[in-house]
Order: C-alpha cells, then structure tokens, then sequence
C-alpha cells in the first residue's frame, strides 16, 4: 500500500524540481532536440518511473500499472475520438461529397483567412462544446487542409483555435468537476471563468490570422474578426453568468457563427486572391522544407464547384448529424442518463486500494471508467455509419477505410499512450500534487502563478478537466490560506488549462494527424509554445489582478 509524500526527499523545493523532471524532458526532446512524439513521450515515462520509484517511494509494481491504466485510458477513450472522428471525415471524401462541403465554405466566403477563423474558431468551438476530447482539432484540422491551408500552418492555426472554449467543453464537465472536488457551486465557478477567458476569447481570431498570414492578412479581414471576437466573448460572458454553464460555448460559438456570417454582408475582406497566393507559397515552401502532408487530397479538384441546395444539404449532413448525435447524448436527460448507466467502472487490478490519496482513501483515479458506448468516440463511429448509409458507401469499404486509418495512426495511438501513462504515474506517485504545492507555497503573490498550475496539468494530461481533478482542491487551500477568494483560483486553474492544451504532447498528436504531418510534432510544438507562454502571461496578470480591487470589480 502506498500514500505519496508531499516532500518525499526532505525539501519541497528539490521533491518538486525532481518531479518536474519527466516534463522538463518532454519538452526537451520535443522542443529543442525534435524528437519524434511517440520516442519522446516513452523516454519521458520511463524518466516518470524512475522519479516515481527512487525519489517517491512508490513500489515497482505500482509504478508499472499507474503506466498501464495511463495507456489504456490513452487508447480508449482518447485515440478512439480521434480514430472514428478521422475514420468520419474519410467517408466524406471516398463518398465524394467532401467538395461539395468545401464549395458550401465558399459561398459563405472564398477568403481562407476567413474560412479559418468560421471553421476553427466557431465551428471547432461548438465541436469543443458538445464532444472535446481532440475531436475539434481532428476533425477541423483536415476541413483547413481542404481549404488551401498549408499543413504546419493549418496544425498551428487549429490548436490555437482551441484554447478559447475549452473551459466549457464537453458541457462544461471541467467546471463540474471542480465544483464536485472543491464542494464550491460550479455555477459560480463557471461565472468567474466566464470572466476571465472572454478577456483572451475575443482576441483568438485575429491571433488565428495572424498566423495564417502575418499583419497584412490582419489589416484586411480585422473588421469581420473583431465581430466574431467579441461577440463570442460577450455571449461566453453572458451566458457563463446569466443563462447556463453547460451551454456557454454552444451559445457563444453559434452567436459568434452567425455575426460572423452577417459581418461579411457588410464588410468585404480585401485581398483575398493575393492571400491565397501567399498560402499557395507557403505550402511550397512547407514542401520545401520537408513538411509534406500524407492526406490524400489528389481528390480535390483546383476549381472549387459550386454546389446546389441539394449538395448543400448532404455536404453538411455529417456535421449536422454529430452536432444532433450530441445534443441528444448530453443534454436530453434520459439519454444522458441511459448512456452513463452503461459505463463500467473497473476497479484497476493490483491498483486500486494500494495506492492512497492525502486523505488516506483509495485513489478514485485506480478506477477505471470504460466508456464502450457512452464515448464521443463511440457517437462518432455511430454517426459515421449512419453517414456511410446515407451516402451509399458500402460497409465493405467503409471497414476498409476504418482499417487503413488504425495503421495510419498507429504512433499517434503510442504517443497518446506513452503520455498518459506518464500523467497516471507523475499522478498516482504525487510528482504533480508537489509540484503544484510548491508553486502554491508562495504566499499572496500565488493568485498571479495559480493558472500556472492549470497550464501544466492541461500540458501534461491534454485534458483540462483532468487539470482540475489534480489541483482545484489545491487551488482551494492555497486561497484560503493566503486569504484569497478560493472561486477565484479554482477558475484560474480552469483558464490556465485553457491554454495549456494547445501545447499537449496528446493534443499535438492529434493536429499532426489530422493534417497529414505524424512525426512533425516537435515543430509543431516549437510553433504553438510561443503562443501559450504569451497567453498564459496574460491570464496569470488578469488574475492576480483580479485578486486586488484593481480588478476585482470584473469579477461577478
């Protein structure tokens, strides 16, 4: 039987800059060395067991089936949503209807830089909203590619896309976990949320054209981004506040679609055709430089066809019927009910009543949550038959797709696998929870680091819900003992995991795949962590200033 030690070397500070040292080599290796994901991410689990077994005390064996947990809570649930959301969007293009969605985009608008911001940002937000798990950034990262979006840049623009409604993703299941840790009503963890990341929110999609092509691109599409912007921040703001946690991002992604759509009447973006020759020259020279994608995209023709209403109608029907599949799945009570029933709860063998948490209980995470059909993985293959029926894809080839897509992602099934047994080891041995007490130990000034935490629980775990699980208690006593507003800090931890994600060892994965660039991941890293630092600066400001009258005024 083992309980972690909060300073099992004698020293916080040295126990926590020991139990830093599994993430300090992932970032390593990706960021600086440019190992591929998968290598980097088993070194680094084998870095975790060794820090786990030496300096935390926690035995062998235990070691080794925290790892086996990890990696099976990797593959199932996590690489079975990005599997059959992959697997979904292949039907579209071996049906042929894919074109046709990719004319539909046109008619809204031909501008790429716009597109990006309609599909990233709004459309991944309420893919974020009602699914999570990777499945916004797997599914809008090819829909990119389709458009004219060169691979790296296409990765880059989606991850940042998905930072804004990760908070309130999944129907907000983050904010009711910490509400349930912490015994604070999630409702008002939600509000304080709510007004925290519309402060970034509404910056995103200018930062995503930024990206896409530099401050000219800004110059000539700012009116319609500031539009989307701001309303999605407004709405996110109001309904995280007045309305309802678990639909603030439905709410403000389909605000935000549609002024978006009603801005473009007004404002036409200038430059578009000079804009898609420099994304034409960006994709050679990605090319150039090695980045060469594995999509098959031979497929699309080079002038985009304009579809009928008909067209239209089938073009859309996939997404249509995810976003139904979902609603249905978590927000109609006795579905919602149903589906949960069917969860089987595995009490972790060898695992669960050995290792203990501070209160001297069973860890909760020794038991394993098998979700077989309640899955957004499962709703997507669900959802991809259906598709496959309606667009006359024999099931035949329909298996035969879904088989070439297992082989296609076989490392990114070892990289997710690798880096979730290294957060059940950091987890389970108390590496993180030390961490996190360390960064806590520093008085008052904590309320400026606390999203900090957030931030390296989202890295290492790629979910921001698994964040707060392992610090919102934390969070909580760290508040009252500097006598600050412990909501405050518990939804710090929510935005601080916000932007996290996109750095993600899993999530990097994910968008590697999607565009057809598997062993790129190190660069994508490169790209994306500049990106996070930035924005994490300026959540950690706006909460530490918020902790004061400066700014406590904004708080509800």
């Amino acid at each position: 039987m083992f309980q972690p030690e909060i300073a099992p070397l004698g020293s916080l500070w040295l126990s926590a800059l020991v139990g830093l040292l599994p993430l300090l080599t992932i970032f390593v290796l990706l960021g600086w060395l440019r190992w591929k994901a998968h290598a980097a991410g088993l070194v680094a689990l084998l870095v975790a067991l060794l820090v786990a077994i030496f300096a935390f005390k926690m035995p062998a064996g235990l070691a080794l089936l925290a790892a086996t947990e990890g990696a099976t809570f990797g593959i199932f649930p996590i690489t079975w949503i990005v599997l059959c959301a992959v697997w979904l969007y292949e039907i579209t293009v071996v049906s042929g209807r894919f074109e046709d969605l990719r004319g539909t985009f046109n008619l809204i608008s031909d501008d790429p830089r716009i597109l990006a911001v309609l599909i990233a940002f709004c459309f991944g937000g309420l893919l974020e909203a009602l699914a999570g798990f990777g499945a916004p950034v797997a599914i809008t990262g090819v829909m990119l590619m389709a458009v004219g979006f060169p691979p790296l840049r296409a990765a880059t623009t989606v991850l940042l896309a998905n930072t804004a409604p990760v908070a309130f993703g999944a129907i907000a299941i983050p904010i009711i976990t910490a509400g349930n840790l912490t015994g604070i009503d999630y409702h008002s963890i939600g509000a304080y949320v709510g007004h925290q990341t519309p402060v970034m929110a509404w910056a995103v999609p200018l930062l995503l054209v930024l990206v896409a092509d530099g401050v000219r691109g800004l110059k000539e599409t700012w009116p319609v981004l500031l539009a989307v912007g701001l309303s999605f921040a407004v709405l996110q703001w109001i309904s995280s506040t007045w309305i309802s946690v678990e639909l603030t991002d439905v709410i403000a992604s389909l605000g935000a679609l549609a002024v978006g759509v009603l801005a473009l009447r007004v404002f036409k973006p200038k430059g578009t055709e000079a804009a898609k020759e420099r994304l034409l020259a960006t994709r050679e020279a990605e090319t150039a430089a090695g980045y060469v994608s594995t999509l098959d995209l031979s497929h699309h023709e080079a002038v985009v066809r304009r579809p009928d209403r008909k067209a239209i109608g089938m073009a859309l029907f996939p997404y249509l019927l995810v976003i139904v599949v979902f609603t249905i799945a978590k927000l109609v009570p006795v579905a919602s009910t149903f589906l949960a029933s069917t969860d089987l709860k595995i009490q972790w063998p060898g695992l669960y009543g050995n290792v203990l948490n501070a209160a001297g209980k069973p860890n909760s995470s020794t038991i394993y949550n098998f979700q077989w059909l309640s899955s957004p993985g499962t709703l997507l293959l669900l959802s991809g038959i259906v598709v496959a029926l309606v667009y006359r894809v024999p099931m035949l080839e329909a298996a035969k797709t879904f088989g070439r897509m297992v082989h296609k992602l076989r490392w990114t099934f070892l990289t997710i696998a690798s880096v979730l047994a290294l957060a059940y080891v950091m987890n389970l041995s108390g590496q993180t929870i030390t961490v996190g007490t360390w960064i806590a130990s520093v008085g008052a000034i904590f309320a400026f680091l606390s999203p900090t935490l957030g931030w390296i629980g989202t890295a290492v775990t790629g979910s921001d819900t698994s964040a707060n699980a392992l610090f919102a208690t934390l969070q909580q006593t760290a508040a009252t003992n500097a006598g600050i507003d412990p909501t405050l800090l518990v939804a710090a931890n929510t935005s601080g995991g916000v932007v996290g994600k996109m750095i993600s060892p899993q999530n990097l994965a994910i968008a590697a795949t999607a565009v057809g660039l598997v062993g790129k991941e190190s660069d994508i890293f490169r790209t994306a962590i500049r990106w996070s630092l930035g924005l994490l600066l300026v959540l950690c400001i706006l909460v530490g200033l918020q902790s004061t009258p400066v700014l406590s005024w904004m708080l509800p």
